[in-house]
């Protein structure tokens, strides 16, 4: 449905070149294009931070979102836009609670349910069961409930060096009336606070959309990133995301279907998404 292509790295959101000189990554960029060809997709994608080649066609849809996080926890509730600090101030009146949870299990009803809604694939469960095996302690859930215990909003987050990486996350249509998105990501950010932590990335977002205005209204500015091809048997950049208007219909099907049918059918679909 969405053609073949060799990516790096799939499923993530940064996966340019890891060098430490241009000799070593020109190297490991001319091995790409090689296997590219004989592997015979329709393109590379290289999802890289900063500009390499600006004779390859490039997806310029996506920005990245990162700011230091402030030594205290007073100045990083200062540092968000009033706005957007009356909202997190809501979900802390509202009483609602964030705990780390040991298992993907209450995470993944919510992301599942979430993204259900915007008409999109989930990853297997089993996925996210692995994550937090292989990345160990680097890799941790956090879930905020509702005073009556109810879940309403989780993240799967990663950390690496001195940084902290929400990465998937879901809400319960609940979670906008109580503010539960603000507040998780504020209790994301004052533990990372405490851990230390220097760098909060707020991750990837489509330009023009709504997480997009959600991460700006926290006061984050946004970071182009440069995702550049090496076209074969494709005669553009692809647009395999559910901005293209070809998947409306596709979309608004997905939405009405079962969740538990859409669940069992999603892992199918989404590997090829990545």
């Amino acid at each position: 449905m969405f053609g073949n292509a060799l990516s790096g790295l799939p499923f993530s959101v940064y996966g340019g070149v890891a060098a430490l000189d241009e000799e070593a990554a020109s190297a490991l960029e001319r091995e790409a294009k090689e296997l590219a060809r004989r592997l015979g997709v329709d393109h590379l994608e290289l999802r890289n931070v900063q500009r390499r080649h600006a004779d390859w066609p490039l997806q310029d849809l996506y920005v990245t979102f990162r700011k230091p996080i402030a030594p205290t926890e007073e100045e990083n509730m200062l540092a968000i836009p009033r706005k957007q600090r009356a909202m997190v101030r809501k979900g802390i009146k509202n009483g609602l609670q964030a705990h780390m949870d040991a298992t993907a299990d209450r995470f993944f009803a919510l992301y599942a349910d979430n993204v259900h809604r915007h008409g999109t694939p989930a990853l297997p469960k089993a996925y996210f069961d692995k994550l937090l095996r292989v990345f160990g302690t680097d890799c941790e859930v956090l879930t905020v409930c509702a005073p009556d215990g109810q879940p309403v909003s989780s993240v799967l987050s990663f950390y690496f060096r001195d940084e902290v990486l929400p990465y998937y996350a879901g809400d319960a249509e609940a979670a906008r009336e109580l503010a539960a998105n603000d507040f998780k990501y504020w209790e994301l950010m004052r533990r990372a606070c405490v851990r230390g932590l220097k760098v909060f990335d707020y991750g990837r977002s489509k330009l023009n959309t709504g997480s997009y205005a959600f991460k700006k209204n926290w006061g984050f500015e946004p970071t182009p990133l440069y995702y550049e091809y090496q076209l074969y048997k494709a005669e553009s950049v692809p647009q395999n995301n559910p901005a293209n208007a070809k998947y409306r219909i596709l979309i608004a099907t997905w939405r009405r279907m079962p969740i538990q049918l859409a669940n069992w059918l999603g892992p199918k679909i989404v590997r090829n998404l990545g």
